[in-house]
């Protein structure tokens, strides 16, 4: 009997099941790769530095970022991981780099709309704006985090990290000294002017939820804080000063010796508190970041509320 010509029983040649073994075998292995490939976070590059530290905290870091070295300075936590790739100045991104490095998603935020058509060639550009206008700051600041999560798949991550958040935060709230005055949160532009940040900023939504008054009443800009002289501040009287870190370059020395600095009504009441970096406009890590640093420099200690920062 014979079967599509080949006789019953017939020995099929060793080449002949090897080499059916072999692209069997290479199907499969195909098949994993490209399940894997599809499961695989997408290629995020990430010009604004709190989508950044976002995308890092819930383990999902660009492949990169702009200003390395600078967010070192200014933002300072979550670190970045070895292998980002540093894009240049926010503003003014590397096109060539940026263009060799298979990039799935470019992140910004309105701040830099004026990017969208130059980088658009290159990969989809996502927007996720947290001063918007629409809605609280603290609100759109979760919302962004969960954004970002769905964005690289980390969905459940970016809910921890909202949850570790709110935990660090209230476990903060909890070593607050009672009847704390309320605060001017600061960063110096140079010796004779400061940023101070308003209620409608990422750190006026943390003193808030700490139960701290922001002694800044006078409004400032979209972004959520004002640029004014030293001299504006002399009118608040009841008040600590809290200046966040790093001060510009001879900022300490003349200060040091600036009438004007001593005489401030928020100077004179106690002691100035002295903060190390947090990015004002960043996104949740920088939140549960203030608070730690904040309570740290009141004397206290919540380092063991909530996420790491």
């Amino acid at each position: 009997m014979k079967r599509r010509g080949r006789a019953v029983g017939a020995v099929v040649p060793r080449h002949t099941i090897c080499i059916g073994w072999l692209l069997g075998l290479a199907l499969f292995f195909c098949a994993v790769r490209g399940f894997a490939q599809a499961n695989d976070a997408p290629r995020v590059a990430a010009i604004d530095w709190g989508q950044a530290q976002t995308l890092i905290a819930i383990g999902a870091p660009p492949v990169a970022m702009s200003q390395i070295p600078a967010y070192n300075e200014w933002v300072a936590a979550p670190e970045v991981p070895d292998g980002v790739r540093d894009l240049g100045l926010r503003v003014q991104p590397n096109m060539e780099l940026l263009s060799q490095l298979d990039i799935d998603v470019i992140t910004i935020t309105s701040m830099y709309a004026g990017l969208r058509e130059r980088v658009a060639p290159i990969a989809p550009v996502e927007t996720i704006d947290i001063y918007d206008g629409n809605g609280a700051v603290w609100d759109r600041t979760v919302e962004s985090t969960r954004r970002l999560g769905a964005l690289v798949g980390r969905e459940a991550a970016a809910e921890a990290l909202v949850n570790d958040t709110q935990a660090r935060i209230e476990a903060c709230t909890a070593q607050v000294p009672e009847h704390a005055k309320p605060l001017l949160v600061v960063q110096f532009i140079d010796a004779r002017h400061v940023r101070v940040y308003t209620e409608d900023s990422l750190i006026g939504s943390v003193l808030e939820r700490m139960g701290i008054a922001n002694a800044w009443q006078a409004g400032g800009t979209y972004w959520g804080f004002a640029t004014v002289p030293l001299e504006r501040l002399a009118s608040i009287d009841n008040a600590r000063m809290v200046v966040v870190k790093p001060l510009p370059v001879g900022v300490a020395e003349e200060i040091d010796t600036s009438v004007l600095w001593h005489h401030l009504p928020a100077v004179n009441n106690a002691p100035v508190l002295y903060v190390r970096p947090v990015w004002g406009f960043g996104g949740l890590p920088s939140a549960s970041r203030f608070a730690r640093l904040l309570v740290d420099a009141l004397g206290q200690d919540c380092s063991a509320g909530g996420a790491a920062s």
